[in-house]
C-alpha cells in the first residue's frame, strides 16, 4: 500500500486524535478489557494505516453483504436525519463505548471528516475488538468518492482501471458518476471545485479545500 503524497488537515486531525489518545492511556489498565491497553501495538496499527477504510472499501462490503458488518455514524440525531450511509445507525460516542459489540463484528464508525470516528476507533480498540475502522474521509469522502464521483480527462492509469466498479457501486447506491473535466484546469485560481457538502451541514471550507485534500489522497493511494 502506497503512502499518500500529501495528508489533508481533516485525516491528520483524525490521526493525531488517535495518537493523543494513545499517550494519555500508555500502560494504564482497562477495566473493561481484561489486561491493559497495548499503545504500541495500536500505533503500529495507526502507523501502517489499518485503522480505515475508504469510501470505495466500505460501499463494496455493504453491497455484498459482509456478514457481521456494523456502520455506526457517531453524529447528531439530526445530522444522521438529514443524511447519512446507507445501512448505517446512529451512536454517540459515549453510547458506542457503552455498546456491546461481538467479537465476530467488523465495526465501520464514521463522522463528518473522521476525527471523532478516529477517537471511537481508539476507544474500541482498547476494550479489544479487533475487527474496527472509521471512514478514511468521513462523509466528505463517501459523497465524493459513491455519491458523485468523477473521472477527470487527466485521470491516472490506475484511475482509468478502477472507474469501472467505482461508477457501478456509485449508481448501485443511486449515485451520479460522471466522466469528463480536468482537475488542474479546475484548481486554477479559485482553488478547485466547491467540496460537496453534507445535507444539513454548511460546506466543510471556501474554495473547495476538503475536496481537493480527498482527491489527492485517493490518487497517492489509502
Amino acid at each position: 500500500m502506497s503512502a499518500p503524497r500529501w495528508t489533508p488537515p481533516r485525516l491528520l486531525a483524525g490521526a493525531s486524535a488517535v495518537l493523543g489518545l494513545l499517550a494519555l492511556v500508555a500502560g494504564v489498565s482497562d477495566r473493561r478489557a481484561h489486561g491493559t491497553v497495548d499503545v504500541d501495538r495500536l500505533a503500529r496499527t495507526v502507523q501502517a494505516e489499518e485503522d480505515h477504510v475508504t469510501a470505495l472499501e466500505l460501499a463494496r462490503w455493504i453491497k455484498e453483504r459482509k456478514p457481521g458488518l456494523r456502520v455506526v455514524d457517531v453524529r447528531t440525531a439530526d445530522e444522521f436525519a438529514a443524511f447519512h450511509v446507507p445501512t448505517a445507525e446512529r451512536l454517540s460516542l459515549p453510547q458506542v463505548v457503552r455498546a456491546r459489540f461481538r467479537p465476530d463484528e467488523t465495526v465501520v464508525l464514521y463522522s463528518e471528516g473522521g476525527t471523532h470516528a478516529a477517537q471511537g476507533w481508539f476507544f474500541l480498540r482498547a476494550q479489544g475488538l479487533e475487527h474496527v475502522y472509521f471512514l478514511r474521509g468521513g462523509l466528505y469522502e463517501w459523497l465524493q468518492d459513491i455519491e458523485k464521483p468523477v473521472l477527470r480527462e487527466d485521470a491516472s492509469a490506475a484511475q482509468r482501471a478502477a472507474w469501472s466498479e467505482q461508477a457501478a457501486l456509485s449508481r448501485y447506491f443511486g449515485g451520479s458518476p460522471r466522466v469528463g473535466g480536468s482537475e488542474s484546469a479546475e484548481d486554477e485560481g479559485s482553488g478547485g471545485p466547491a467540496a460537496a457538502p453534507i445535507p444539513g451541514i454548511r460546506a466543510p471550507d471556501a474554495g473547495g479545500a476538503t475536496a481537493n485534500a480527498v482527491r489527492r489522497t485517493r490518487a497517492g493511494g489509502c
